[in-house]
């Protein structure tokens, strides 16, 4: 199973049911012209949902949906107008993760024992939110019954390697064309966290718009991750770096600053652009979109600038 090249995709409020499989994993939104050393990956926007999935489904699709990054590959759509490419999922988070390692399973889900290559104990697999998820965002299981092992390797092999394929290939790319590559990893949070202990503590707690992650200064340069905290903040909008959210299996395995490959987590508040209830998009959904083109042009300006990132960049045409 391929992904695909193509230009940018609407965006709507159902999901989309394909049977009997996906007709692919992926697709990457070229820009016109290379332009750029950035690389924007969303990989929890997809909500192309396999019938056999949804037959499978103790939930319905509604609740599903909850663990989407629902029309976060469209709030970050000015990748193309810095020449930077765009790699989103097409299939939905509750049916594989893309960002946990390749084999986070849970032994709670599967019907058979899982292989010695397996993690088995991580706090993600802990929480049923392994590579292969059992629960939902607000923990509902998601599954009527056991899922079988065969039926996981087959979700890795044709879903989630190749889409970590393609995503090293554009770094590289990146690489080659400018001497560094910078990884923008897009995703969305509820408005509250369910890390806050009490209702009382949300409410004495300053609304958090956006979380910025680096891995706590790992994954990426500084410049690179202060650029963008000060632009969102500048258009009002309340910023954390790293709390909750410092970055997941993909910033820290594309964050390797020493080699040239610098990645950021950006984690986008659901509060701020869309109903959380309905998963409508909101009155504000095109001003989010604008602040938002205007931090990624500021970002792009950035990396061009920064002689720190990766040496000299190599401008020659592939």
């Amino acid at each position: 199973m391929n992904g695909q090249k193509s230009g940018r995709r609407e965006g709507g409020g159902a999901i989309e049911p394909h049977e009997p499989e996906l007709l692919a994993p992926f697709e990457i939104v070229e820009p016109a012209e290379l332009l750029s050393p950035l690389v924007f990956s969303s990989p929890h926007s997809g909500r192309i949902y396999p019938a056999r999935f949804l037959a499978a489904a103790r939930l319905d699709a509604a609740s599903l949906r909850r663990s989407e990054d629902a029309y976060v590959d469209e709030l970050f759509a000015a990748a193309h107008a810095v020449g930077a490419p765009m790699l989103r999922a097409l299939f939905p988070r509750a049916y594989l993760d893309l960002n946990r390692e390749p084999y986070e399973l849970d032994p709670k889900l599967f019907d058979g024992p899982l292989p010695s290559f397996a993690n088995t104990r991580s706090l993600r697999v802990a929480a049923g939110l392994g590579t292969i998820p059992r629960v939902v965002a607000d923990a509902r299981e998601i599954y009527a019954g056991r899922v079988s092992l065969e039926e996981a390797l087959r979700r890795i092999e044709a879903l989630y390697k190749p889409y970590h394929e393609a995503l090293r290939g554009l770094m590289e790319r990146a690489q080659r064309r400018f001497g560094f590559a910078v990884l923008v990893d897009c995703h969305s949070m509820p408005s509250t966290s369910a890390r806050e202990p009490s209702v009382a503590a949300r409410a004495e707690k300053k609304r958090i718009d956006f979380v910025v992650g680096d891995r706590y200064g790992a994954s990426a340069a500084p410049g690179v991750v202060g650029g963008v905290e000060e632009r969102l903040r500048a258009r009002g909008y309340n910023v954390q770096r790293n709390r909750p959210y410092a970055g997941g299996f993909i910033t820290e395995h594309f964050g390797r600053p020493a080699a040239g490959w610098h990645a950021l987590q950006i984690e986008v508040s659901r509060g701020l652009y869309m109903d959380e209830a309905t998963l409508e998009k909101s009155a504000r959904f095109q001003a989010v979109v604008a602040d938002l083109t205007e931090v990624v042009a500021g970002l792009a300006q950035d990396v061009e600038l920064d002689e720190t990132l990766g040496g000299p960049r190599r401008m020659a045409a592939e």
